[in-house]
């Protein structure tokens, strides 16, 4: 597995690039939360307990993987992907104590703050929780509702609510969303699958640290309950790992018909240290033809060859289709001479020349 191997608690791993410091970059920073005691697993390291042949940390981290930087909360170890560490302190201080921790080494406008449990978290929900944040308008979005900040009534934003684009309403009243979470099912939030501005996030824990002395041992619900949020539901992405039951449930869902694949080529990218889009319907169609119009294993092998051909001329989705196209092309020629020749006279297939026994009498 390409792993980016841990220099320490609080380092960088392995040299690795975290594009710019803090503050350089105005999208988001993501702070993962891998600790924890995982007593329903028996005390086992949860965040390396794999899915589909991928930690659940690994499966989160590819989630969040165009995050300006990307902090893990927890005991330095191997990953897929380059990550900075850093500690709660002391250890096992709880979500509060840890997201502080992970907060003191970012520098975007927004966190997105994930547990590492979360099996099918994808990009396209981090980004749906982003997009709501920045604009403010929950109106726009189904499934999305904002409760009044007394935790109480419920009110779901209409057309007449205009917001400046900044999160911030327009008709003067000066309020803006901290933040946008998800729900699960049974519509329970879920505040670690969320995305928040960095400075509410700093105003409240500053703000719980000084009323109580420490972080340590405070529940999520105290802050949750601090913030103005919006809900997003998303049943699956939400979709954590606690017991061994989930673990199972989980690897039961990847491996049906509507999932292994994507599920498989997600896992080979992460092994192989590859971090690249490309159509799979257009290698799925030269497979196919290659195999129909050759033999089947010209299917594998020419794959294969398209990929070294795309990462010769320098990689990226346009090489592998423009490599795909140009074996496909030859595997119907190759298939085309395979077809009989019909004759002009009778129609029957032309035979093959044979040489001349004697001179050309012309």
């Amino acid at each position: 597995m390409t792993a980016y191997e841990p220099e320490g608690a609080t380092g960088r791993p392995g040299g690795a690039d975290q594009r710019g410091a803090p503050g350089a970059d105005a999208g988001y920073d993501a702070v993962v939360l891998a600790g924890g005691a995982a007593r329903r697993l028996g005390g086992e390291d949860k965040p390396g307990v794999r899915v589909g042949g991928r930690t659940l940390l690994d499966r989160v981290l590819a989630a969040c993987a165009d995050a300006a930087r990307t902090v893990v909360v927890a005991r330095p170890r191997p990953t897929a992907r380059p990550v900075e560490w850093a500690r709660e302190d002391p250890p096992g201080g709880g979500p509060l104590a840890a997201l502080d921790a992970g907060l003191r080494h970012t520098g975007a406008p927004y966190v997105l703050v994930l547990s590492a449990d979360l099996p099918f978290l994808e990009e396209k929900t981090v980004r749906r929780l982003l997009d709501t944040l920045r604009a403010g308008t929950p109106h726009e979005n189904p499934g999305v509702s904002r409760p009044a900040r007394d935790g109480h009534a419920t009110r779901i934003e209409g057309p007449g609510d205009r917001h400046d684009g900044h999160g911030t309403r327009a008709d003067g009243s000066g309020t803006r969303l901290d933040g946008v979470l998800l729900t699960d099912p049974d519509g329970r939030d879920q505040p670690l699958v969320a995305v928040y501005r960095a400075d509410a996030l700093r105003r409240e824990l500053g703000a719980l640290a000084a009323e109580h002395g420490s972080l340590s041992g405070l529940p999520l619900r105290r802050l949750v309950a601090a913030l103005d949020l919006a809900r997003i539901t998303d049943p699956v992405a939400s979709f954590d790992c606690d017991t061994w039951d989930d673990i199972a449930a989980a690897r039961a869902r990847i491996r049906e018909h509507g999932h292994v694949l994507d599920e498989w080529i997600s896992a080979v990218k992460d092994e192989l240290g590859i971090d690249l889009d490309v159509d799979t319907g257009v290698l799925l169609d030269l497979a196919r033809d290659a195999a129909h119009g050759v033999a089947r294993p010209a299917a594998p092998l020419t794959t294969f060859l398209v990929g070294y051909a795309a990462a010769r001329a320098g990689g990226g989705p346009e090489a592998v289709a423009e490599a795909a196209r140009k074996a496909a092309a030859l595997a119907l020629r190759w298939a085309d001479e395979d077809t009989p020749v019909a004759r002009p006279d009778n129609g029957s297939p032309a035979a093959p020349p044979t040489p001349a026994t004697e001179p050309d009498a012309g």
